[in-house]
């Protein structure tokens, strides 16, 4: 009789870090810890593995990383973080520091991208041929995933960044230290609690504060759609999980904005392309089992 592979998940945050093992899709033990400085985060994460290994030998790992990462299989820096606001991670080896000591085959992708994966296999995700998975929380970012598989191309998405029309009476400057009014410097946990001057969670649904996040998120939401032709946008993290409210209403912003033009889109359809995902808090760490899943098949 056939076992399931023995898998190992990384999922790494900017907030925490999350290691975990199981047998096929089952997960058989799992920790979280605080991502800090990376040799002792990914010191800490490679020795649970070594701790796995040595209870039986692993035969996969997934690797799904905030960013932006090497992910350019032929690149000498594959699995190397490279210029992040993160304090101290920019460089950082990470796959070579958490694939230390273990002999298997492994793949490193976006954090974003992973959670998008694990939503195509096993959440709201499955049946679309094209759809986005977007985060939005400490940062903002967004996997694509075309066909199965999540998209690459000189770089991986970096979604969070993309700058756009504003309110026009929306004046707040924006916290990106890269771009200001990006949209992660727009709408990110950090970005909201500048906005409010409060923490948004201590913030009512009601604050006309959130109309400017809402025109903030159906243009993002508008600009997906026309580039990538997404059947489904998936918002997850903590800032919409928090605010389900938001959803519906850049839904109605956006057929306002571009239902004329785009003919798939109405107020009946939007609800099907503007949704939460379907495995919440579950999708970073499933994706990373994902993604080792992955690893199994890949040579070279």
């Amino acid at each position: 009789m056939k076992t399931s592979p023995r898998l190992a998940g990384l999922e790494l945050g900017g907030t925490k870090s999350i290691a975990l093992i199981a047998s096929g899709q089952t997960i058989l033990d799992q920790v979280s810890i605080p991502t800090t400085a990376p040799d002792e985060t990914l010191g800490r994460l490679n020795a649970h593995l070594l701790a796995w290994q040595d209870e039986a030998p692993i035969e996969a790992i997934g690797i799904a990383s905030f960013g932006p990462v090497q992910l350019d299989r032929r690149a000498p820096r594959y699995g190397t973080m490279l210029t992040t606001p993160k304090s101290g991670w920019t460089g950082a080896p990470v796959a070579d520091r958490l694939t230390q000591g273990l002999d298997c085959p492994w793949i490193m992708d976006t954090d974003v991208n992973g959670a998008a994966l694990a939503e195509y296999r096993w959440g709201a995700g499955q049946g679309c041929d094209s759809f986005c998975y977007v985060t939005i929380g400490t940062g903002l970012g967004g996997g694509l995933i075309v066909d199965g598989k999540p998209v690459h191309g000189i770089m991986h998405p970096e979604m969070g960044h993309i700058r756009l029309k504003r309110a026009a009476i929306d004046t707040f400057a924006g916290v990106c230290p890269f771009h200001g009014d990006c949209i992660e410097g727009l709408v990110s946990g950090p970005a909201l609690a500048a906005r409010f001057g409060v923490p948004a969670s201590s913030v009512a649904d009601d604050h006309p504060v959130w109309d400017h996040v809402v025109s903030d998120l159906a243009e993002f939401a508008g600009a997906l759609l026309l580039t990538t032709a997404a059947r489904r946008i998936l918002f997850g993290g903590g800032v919409s999980g928090a605010r389900p409210f938001l959803l519906d209403r850049v839904g109605d912003l956006l057929v306002e904005r571009l239902g004329s033009y785009l003919p798939f889109l109405n107020e009946a359809s939007v609800r099907d392309i503007i949704c939460a995902p379907a495995l919440g808090d579950k999708a970073g760490p499933r994706g990373a089992l994902a993604l080792a899943e992955n690893a199994l098949t890949v040579t070279g």
